[in-house]
């Protein structure tokens, strides 16, 4: 796979000498210069599902590919759990493993109020007060070493249940929170949500980096709830940087979420449906200026909330991620065998987007859409696809169920609220070239379950 040829000159360097190197107290960075501004190699957690399940079942037929290709290689600690009394001694137990194999931690805080608005990763603080006490509270468990940040996937790019109002206290509270972790840790790494390449436009995502206080942040993290080619977030990551910079922000940096990314079609909730490969693997030596590190963030076999209880590790959902996937250089030790003595905190990653769809014959447009459904209401993505011309502007008209109800959209101008709904292009997304796809998206109360799509171009 042409994205791991950067990796493979560290090949040469055997497991034996990592560990000997680590022993001796040597931080071990990944093949020479990073290119970003992170350098070292990553912390593998001793204690994560996929690491446990592997100790536990030696006999599974499924076992040996799980272990070389997934546990084998270091990936985030989700913190998803309201726990404002015993997260600092949580995060600090963490933080002082790593610390001890001169390695560097990836933290991804997923406390948010208000999360996921309310979909399948439903949780998080009760209220705003209550999540910076937790989160001063995280802080101070951090040290002062080297430690990557992840700060509340999809709480920028998800933004449609959020008011006015709730949209400026949550943009603050992200700000205090980099801020108060910086503060703790001087050496913390903190990165924002960046969504990803088929979600907002790079404009957008910049604007709302600015407004959650980026300008105190190392950077912005993408794809964590997608599964997009490492080189289209790249080159999503360099037009954010961009507009970043004509903003007057500059030295920003990104990290790619490459758990999933490898390849394969299929289902939007790709985890729970066993159809997608893991990407490159983790590394700080992305050999790129804008990008700090491709990480595991989303862990590879924990599932989404489809088929299986979100966060939950599902070992048919890795065996799948991971067969056929080229073997890791071997930069890292291998997996303990005995399991850890404690449970890993629960995890509630965020739910995918969904993907391309095929393009029509001829011209004109095609559109699909796929729901995220739960109690009371869903939210719904949409992808517009141009047939064999590019087109310069497109409609498309979705029929609801019965009873539901739009509450607001984004990527899209909306005619209508319930029954048939006519939405049309914004001004940066109504060209699409020739095969190509743009995405919007809409919110609604009761059940969106099967809502239908037709385009217009």
């Amino acid at each position: 796979m042409a994205i791991l040829s950067a990796r493979r000159r560290s090949a040469a360097i055997s497991v034996a000498a990592v560990a000997g190197l680590a022993a001796a107290g040597v931080g071990l960075a990944v093949g020479g210069a990073s290119a970003g501004t992170v350098s070292g190699s990553l912390y593998r957690d001793p204690s994560s599902a996929v690491v446990r399940w592997v100790a536990a079942n030696p006999g599974d037929s499924r076992a040996a590919v799980i272990r070389d290709k997934i546990a084998s290689q270091p990936q985030a600690r989700w913190y998803a759990n309201f726990n404002p009394s015993t997260i600092q001694s949580e995060v600090s137990s963490f933080i002082g493993a790593a610390n001890a194999a001169q390695q560097i931690p990836v933290l991804s805080v997923y406390e948010i109020t208000n999360r996921d608005c309310g979909g399948a990763s439903a949780g998080g603080a009760p209220d705003l007060n209550q999540y910076q006490t937790w989160v001063s509270n995280f802080a101070r468990g951090l040290g002062n070493q080297t430690v990557l940040i992840i700060l509340e996937t999809d709480s920028l790019a998800l933004q449609t249940c959020l008011s006015t109002s709730e949209l400026n206290a949550r943009n603050q509270a992200l700000t205090t929170a980099t801020q108060t972790i910086k503060s703790a840790n001087p050496n913390a790494k903190v990165y924002l949500d960046g969504g990803h390449s088929t979600w907002n436009s790079a404009n957008d995502t910049a604007n709302r980096l600015r407004a959650a206080g980026v300008q105190y942040a190392d950077g912005f993290f993408t794809n964590v709830s997608n599964f997009n080619p490492t080189s289209s977030e790249a080159n999503f990551g360099r037009a954010v940087i961009s507009a970043l910079n004509g903003m007057g922000i500059s030295g920003k940096r990104q990290v790619i979420d490459t758990s999933r990314n490898g390849g394969a079609a299929g289902d939007w909730c790709a985890d729970d449906n066993t159809d997608r490969r893991i990407g490159q693997y983790p590394t700080t030596n992305t050999g790129d200026a804008n990008i700090d590190a491709y990480l595991w963030v989303k862990p590879p076999g924990e599932a989404d909330g489809c088929r299986y209880t979100a966060g939950s590790f599902q070992p048919d959902l890795a065996f799948s991620l991971a067969n056929g996937a080229p073997n890791p250089p071997p930069t890292t030790a291998p997996p303990t065998t005995a399991p850890p003595t404690t449970a890993p905190p629960t995890t509630a990653p965020p739910t995918t987007a969904p993907p391309t769809t095929p393009p029509p014959a001829g011209n004109g447009c095609s559109a699909s859409v796929a729901i995220n459904q739960w109690n009371g209401g869903f939210t719904a993505s949409v992808n517009v696809t141009a047939g064999s011309a590019s087109i310069n502007g497109w409609t498309v008209t979705i029929a609801l169920p019965s009873g539901a109800a739009i509450t607001g959209t984004w990527n899209a101008q909306a005619s209508g609220t319930s029954g048939t709904v006519r939405f049309t292009n914004v001004g940066y997304n109504g060209q699409v070239g020739a095969g190509q796809t743009t995405n919007f998206g809409f919110q609604g109360t009761g059940t969106g379950q099967g809502a239908t799509a037709t385009c217009a171009a």
